[in-house]
């Protein structure tokens, strides 16, 4: 038991750290020696969870997912029970994340960005803009747009603009000015 728990911490330590990594530098700009120096971790230790460096990015891009969705419905759940106000809501979630570390764009632009086009974590890029985009559809007609689907993409476009031009001009207003867009689009698709 105890060997499964060590497992499972180093486990964390390595996707907390590549996470960390990832983020900041970039893809490519981390080293799996870099990943093992700064999580403390033996090398095996790391090949015994992660074979390859891609399988490391897919699990960190996997659980980035995960987490960027539960903060982006958090963020439009804390808006109201509307759900036009949760599609404007929702980004407050962008400007959690700058107060929290500043921007450094979109994860998932970045590793799509980065990434050959037949790799996995291009292939988990695209899913989580999927998945982004049909939560973001349903929220659009239960809001009663007219075209559901086209308010979920131009809404993902604001989001995708606001990380990116955040990153670049590292000012939150970007946020801002993406979320009064939003407030914009959603009365015009749901007049």
């Amino acid at each position: 038991m105890a060997t499964k728990t060590r497992r499972t911490t180093a486990e964390e330590r390595i996707l907390r750290t590549a996470a960390e990594l990832f983020y900041t530098h970039g893809l490519r700009g981390v080293g799996i020696d870099q990943v093992i120096a700064e999580s403390g971790v033996a090398k095996s230790t790391l090949y015994v969870h992660f074979r390859t460096k891609d399988e490391l990015i897919a699990a960190y891009l996997r659980r980035t997912d995960d987490s960027w969705m539960a903060q982006l419905q958090n963020a439009a759940a804390r808006a109201g029970d509307r759900p036009g106000d949760q599609i404007v809501g929702l980004f407050d979630a962008l400007l959690d994340a700058f107060d929290r570390h500043g921007f450094f764009g979109c994860p998932f632009v970045s590793a799509a960005v980065e990434a050959p086009l037949d790799s996995e974590a291009r292939a988990i890029t695209v899913r989580h803009t999927d998945r982004r985009n049909g939560w973001l559809t349903t929220l659009a007609t239960e809001a009663g747009a007219g075209d559901p689907a086209a308010l979920a993409r131009q809404v993902g476009l604001l989001i995708d603009g606001a990380l990116a031009s955040g990153r670049l001009l590292q000012n939150r207003a970007v946020v801002d000015e993406a979320k009064a867009a939003a407030r914009a689009l959603v009365a015009q698709h749901t007049a």
